[in-house]
């Protein structure tokens, strides 16, 4: 089973945050969180505490299974841009620049590798048949 967490309106460039989102995608989740912890962008902090609450809600849909058991991997992430706030910042000749303060949308969806695979060999031998 799959368990996903969204955090939107964060404050950070979405570009910014894809940089650190792409360093983790397809790692399995201990693996993930050690990368994400000693990271120096402060990106990786916010991502850090979305994919722990991607864990806690894995574990709240999987009240029987151990998370040691189960071979959580990081299946999707992706980062999507947010509400632009927009500001103006005065610049020389009595003129005015337009500041866009971006924002994003941060999804993160695990998945038990080893569910995964034991599916996709039942899929195989329904296809033979």
């Amino acid at each position: 089973m799959e368990a996903r967490a969204i955090l939107r309106n964060v404050p950070t460039s979405p570009r910014k945050m894809r940089l650190v989102a792409d360093m983790i995608r397809g790692q399995k989740v201990s693996k993930a969180l050690a990368i994400l912890k000693f990271q120096p962008q402060a990106a990786s902090s916010t991502l850090h505490k979305v994919l722990l609450s991607a864990v806690a809600n894995w574990q709240q849909g999987n009240e029987g299974s151990r998370i040691e058991d189960a071979d959580l991997y990081v299946k999707t992430v992706f980062v999507d841009g947010g509400r632009m706030l927009k500001r103006l910042r005065p610049a020389p000749q009595g003129r005015a620049h337009r500041i866009r303060k971006r924002s994003n949308h941060i999804t993160i969806v695990i998945d038990d590798a080893s569910a995964f695979t034991i599916t996709a060999g039942t899929e195989e031998n329904n296809t033979e048949s």
